[in-house]
Order: structure tokens, then sequence, then C-alpha cells
């Protein structure tokens, strides 16, 4: 039987090596994530392996190496576009260094949280990015030292877990600060909830800015929901809407779902001004496009896997927290 008519599995790590010029303990090291192989020759080598059909024997490689090869994301809501970015970004940099990864939904019921646990507590997952909200990181936190993980967007800095966000007190301190210079005085926020750290945290960041312009928040100006929702969005501004004098100028909606939602309720900018949160890509083409403060969301699913990959190569390791910058894009909805 000639190379060219070879079936998948009767091509060995050696053909891919011939093929691509190189050792087969350079394949090896490509094949297993190893990033002390140079780019150009990475590619030569993947390259190679698709042309060839190889195929890694999963099963044998991870009793080999003690390892699955598998990472999950555990995700708290798939309907939400702001997470489709970041799960990107950590499936990018999974693929570039040899591992798969699996979505974890644990938006839908708890029990599923223990399940994905286990995984973890029986190495058929290596690691962990988790986007959960505090509850369930607390109950990852309490066995930090012996599962690895990370968390994304959502995180305790005195967990003592890997993070990487960015400064959420200071990104609602901006909006606010924006807003009182646009000449806005009554300004309402719509929050996700206590449950989740990033809601407490620019919660906290909309009252220190108010009190540092001198003005006094009216509790009726702030509505705490427990979804994300467009139609919540629109719902709390209807009601808003509703307060007479003491109806507010503006609206800080904590995510551009529920700040989209909003704009369906009230006239923008005529009636109120309204900024979101995410800058998720649909902020850009509502009518009129919303002003909302960008996470660099891609960019955020690329350094958890990259943290997450830094504790599975050394467990060892000090893997610091990291907050990626936010920036306010102004657009004319406020």
């Amino acid at each position: 039987m000639s190379d060219t008519v070879r079936s998948h599995e009767e091509v060995s790590i050696a053909d891919v090596a011939e093929r691509a010029g190189v050792s087969v303990a350079t394949v090896s090291r490509v094949l297993n994530g190893h990033t002390n192989v140079r780019a150009p020759t990475r590619e030569r080598v993947l390259a190679a392996v698709a042309a060839s059909g190889y195929r890694i024997n999963e099963l044998a490689r991870n009793l080999r190496t003690a390892e699955s090869r598998l990472l999950l994301t555990m995700v708290p809501d798939f309907g939400n576009p702001f997470y489709t970015a970041i799960v990107r970004g950590i499936d990018i940099v999974a693929r570039q260094n040899g591992y798969y990864m699996l979505l974890c939904d644990i938006g839908v019921e708890l029990s599923r949280e223990r399940s994905y646990f286990d995984l973890l507590r029986g190495r058929r997952a290596d690691g962990a990015i988790c986007l959960d909200p505090a509850a369930v990181q607390k109950a990852l936190a309490e066995e930090a030292s012996t599962l690895r993980w990370v968390a994304c967007c959502e995180f305790d800095p005195l967990a003592g877990v890997p993070y990487v966000g960015i400064d959420n007190h200071l990104a609602a301190g901006d909006v606010v600060r924006y807003l009182v210079g646009r000449g806005h005085w009554r300004i309402a926020l719509i929050n996700s909830g206590q449950g989740y750290l990033y809601g407490r945290a620019r919660l906290s960041g909309y009252l220190d800015a108010l009190k540092d312009a001198g003005i006094e928040a009216d509790p009726a100006w702030r509505i705490e929901l427990n979804t994300l929702d467009y139609e919540a969005g629109e719902r709390a501004a209807v009601h808003l809407a509703s307060l007479g004098e003491r109806r507010p100028t503006a609206i800080f909606a904590v995510s551009d779902t529920l700040a989209i939602g909003v704009m369906q309720g009230v006239r923008v900018p005529d009636d109120m001004a309204v900024v979101g949160f995410d800058d998720i890509a649909v902020a850009a083409h509502v009518d009129p496009p919303l002003t909302t403060v960008l996470q660099p969301m891609q960019q955020l699913g690329e350094t958890a896997a990259e943290l997450l990959l830094k504790r599975l190569r050394d467990p060892h390791a000090e893997v610091p927290g990291v907050l990626l910058p936010h920036r306010l894009i102004v657009r004319r909805s406020a």
C-alpha cells in the first residue's frame, strides 16, 4: 500500500516528522503543547499533521502523562453575548497549546457544579476557568491548593486564586464622572444583583463617584435585578420613567444587554441618556449607538487560559492576578 492511500490510523508520528522535516521529538513536543518550539517550526508540524491525517492516540498519551488535555470553562449564562468573545479567547489559547475545551453551563442547575468539580478531582480534566458567581468560586476556593483553576471576570483578589478581570469600581466611577460632566445629576443604576462580585464593585464605584460629586444618591434611582436579560432592562426603564419629578435623566446599566433593553422602554437620549457595560458586538449597531464601557473580552479569555496553563506547567509557580484596562466608548446614547 502506498503512502498516499494509507489510512489515518496507519500514519505514524515518524511520518509526520519526515513530512515536516523535523525530529520525532520535535513533533512530540508540539503535540504535547510544549512552548520551547519556535513558531515557524510549530506551524510546519501542525500543517504536516493536518496534511497527513495523523491522529493522536489520546488514550495512550493520557495514560503516559496522567493528563487529560481537557480544560473546563464554567459559564453562568450561555445566552449572554458577553461570554462569547471570552470563550473564543480561551479556546484559541487552549488549541494553540494542544488542549481541548469543555463548556460547562452552571446556570442551568446547581447540581451540575458538583459534577464539574468531580472532573477536576478525578483528573478527567486538567484545570478550569471559572466565570461564575461568588458562591461557585467560594466552593472551588476551598480546594484551591489541589484543584488547578483560575477566575475570569468574576474574582475575589483575597481568595488566593489567580484571576483576570478589570477594575470594576474604577470603571463604574468613570461612567458616573462622564455623566456628571455632561450635566446629569440624577443618575440611576440598574444592577445585576448582589450575587456577583462585579455587581457589588460597580455599585460601590457608582455610589463613591456620586458622593465625590456632591450628589446624594436617591434609593429610588437604584434597581437590583437577578438577570441581565433585555426584557428586564426594558421593565426597569419603564419604572424609572414613572417616577415623575424624581425621575432620573441618565441610566447606567451594568451590562449592554440591560442597557439595550432600557432603550426599548424610553426614548434615548431625548428622555434619558443611557450607558451600558461590556461593548458587545451589537452595542455599536443599535439606534442610537450605545455609549458603554469596553471590556477586552477576548483578551480576558486568552489571559485566563495563559494563567491556567502556567499553573498546570508548574503547580508551585506564583501566578499573579491581572487587571486589564477598560475604556469608555462614547456614542450617541449619552
